[in-house]
């Protein structure tokens, strides 16, 4: 049965010896936001019996949250064809910033050279609808209250009562992760520095409307979309705010800033966020992982913290699946680490520097200053824009071609079924070996139900973002997360070496099953 066929039929359990009453999952992932949602759809199309644990009673989120979508995000929905259900509802806009400064990649080599206005309560819906088609249980109104590992798995006590086994946890369940703290996972980083107030609030005077910059840092007001509400963010100096913000809190806070409150009268909620830095020490411990902010905090300037989540969780799903399956050994788990530490670790550090471009004095008005005139010339325009876009990650599959690593472009092509494109191949989440050659000089016997051997013909450049256009290979194998594995000479057969190596790596020995 191959794993589409298992995805509809409800996935395979894990296969673990319990007593009666404990529920049994291959994985269970805690937290139901927009990474542990992606990651219960990737692991649903391989065919793994995948559980979710959600505190929420459903998707509601409080607040806007995150506001939209990076390039490279759009990409791998686009990978797994459901791209057009979030671009439908959003407003694609060149919405990617550093330090207050737009930078446009309408020129970028991508189909989706843009990004996407999209409320985060709006893109949970759709992919929670998204999930739902795919059959993924999800345990609602429900925490972890308790935590056990041996070595044939872990098994977690509910609040409900109902304990929960499972041959993987992945805590997916935010930046005070509970499954990152059972775990022992170090959470080291850097202490807040300022701490901000962002709410939805009614005002019976006319706000002066805009964005300023002061020795705090980001100040603003803007029109909600109904046209009766404002939109706030206030930003004070951190001086240990733990308790939740009330509306004097934020009266206080905007008299502050603007001298008067404008009447404020009510909040339709009211929250607090600090510049608090961190990252998990490690991304892997024993059969427990970590995606998405159980794995990194940062401020939520340039609006990549969504965006990181998501693609930590397509880097993951695939590799776990695998492991579940028994296609693949323990040890391609800790590729996830190795490959997606560095990406975030670099995320911190931009957002701790656009942290500090966001306050005013003399001195960091200069250095905005120079940044802005930097970011006006091209090279930097398009450096920094890959970077916030997520266009440009680069993971180290050692020495060779340009593509080796990096995501692979959607291209046009031709095959024998017709016309498709790069990332439609894609859309089953199965590694894709791609033959620009001769017909024929491939031979996947061994592996046919797990790699999607595709001749095809394709007579456009090839260009990457930010790096620039490439010699066109005449074979390549893609992962199952869109990027290079392996990249073949004109001679290249299923004898070579480094196809042999790749193969073994990222799709798994065919001894293995």
């Amino acid at each position: 049965m191959r794993s589409a066929d298992r995805a509809q039929d409800g996935g395979r359990r894990a296969e673990m010896h319990v007593g009666s009453g404990v529920d049994e999952r291959a994985v269970a992932i805690v937290g139901g936001g927009p990474t542990g949602l992606m990651l219960a759809g990737e692991l649903a199309l391989a065919g793994i019996d995948v559980e979710i644990v959600e505190r929420r009673t459903n998707q509601e989120v409080e607040g806007t949250r995150a506001r939209g979508l990076h390039s490279r995000t759009i990409e791998v929905l686009d990978q797994r064809g459901i791209a057009d259900r979030f671009v439908s509802e959003g407003q694609p806009l060149q919405i990617q910033t550093f330090a207050g400064v737009r930078l446009d990649l309408s020129d970028f080599p991508t189909r989706r050279n843009y990004g996407l206005a999209l409320m985060q309560n709006r893109f949970e819906r759709i992919l929670a609808n998204w999930v739902e088609e795919l059959r993924v249980p999800v345990a609602r109104e429900r925490e972890v209250t308790g935590y056990a590992e041996d070595d044939g798995g872990v098994v977690l006590e509910l609040s409900d009562g109902r304990p929960l086994r499972a041959a993987f946890v992945v805590g997916c369940d935010g930046g005070r992760s509970q499954i990152r703290k059972s775990a022992g996972i170090g959470f080291p980083g850097w202490e807040p520095s300022v701490s901000s107030l962002i709410a939805e609030v009614e005002m019976s005077e006319e706000p002066a409307w805009g964005m300023r910059h002061d020795e705090n840092g980001t100040q603003a007001l803007g029109p909600l979309e109904d046209g009766k509400g404002v939109g706030l963010v206030v930003t004070e100096r951190y001086a240990g705010q733990t308790s939740r913000p009330t509306l004097d809190d934020v009266r206080r806070a905007v008299t502050a800033v603007w001298g008067t409150d404008f009447g404020l009268r009510s909040a339709a909620w009211i929250s607090r966020f600090t510049d608090a830095t961190r990252q998990a020490a490690s991304y892997r411990r024993g059969r427990v992982l970590l995606a998405g902010d159980a794995a990194h905090v940062h401020y939520p300037v340039g609006g990549q913290g969504l965006n990181l989540g998501v693609q930590d969780a397509v880097n993951l799903g695939w590799k776990l699946a695998q492991v579940v399956d028994g296609t693949s050994p323990e040890s391609l788990l800790d590729t996830y680490h190795s490959e997606r530490h560095p990406v975030a670790a670099r995320v911190l550090q931009n957002t701790m520097a656009q942290t500090t471009l966001a306050r005013s004095d003399a001195r960091i008005d200069a250095l905005r200053g120079l940044m802005a005139d930097l970011l006006g010339l091209d090279e930097p325009r398009k450096r920094f824009a890959g970077m916030i876009a997520g266009l440009d990650i680069h993971y180290d599959l050692g020495e060779g071609h340009p593509l080796l690593g990096r995501r692979m472009p959607d291209l046009d092509l031709t095959t024998a079924g017709g016309a498709t494109s790069v990332f439609a191949l894609l859309h089953r989440a199965r590694p894709v070996l791609l033959n620009f050659g001769t017909p024929g000089r491939f031979d996947l016997v061994p592996r046919t139900d797990r790699v999607r051997l595709v001749d095809a013909e394709y007579g456009g450049r090839w260009e990457l973002p930010v790096f620039g256009e490439v010699t066109a290979p005449p074979a390549v194998l893609i992962r199952p997360d869109g990027h290079v594995a392996w990249v073949g000479s004109v001679s290249g057969s299923t004898d070579d070496p480094g196809l042999t190596q790749a193969l073994a790596t990222w799709c798994g020995s065919p001894t293995l099953r």
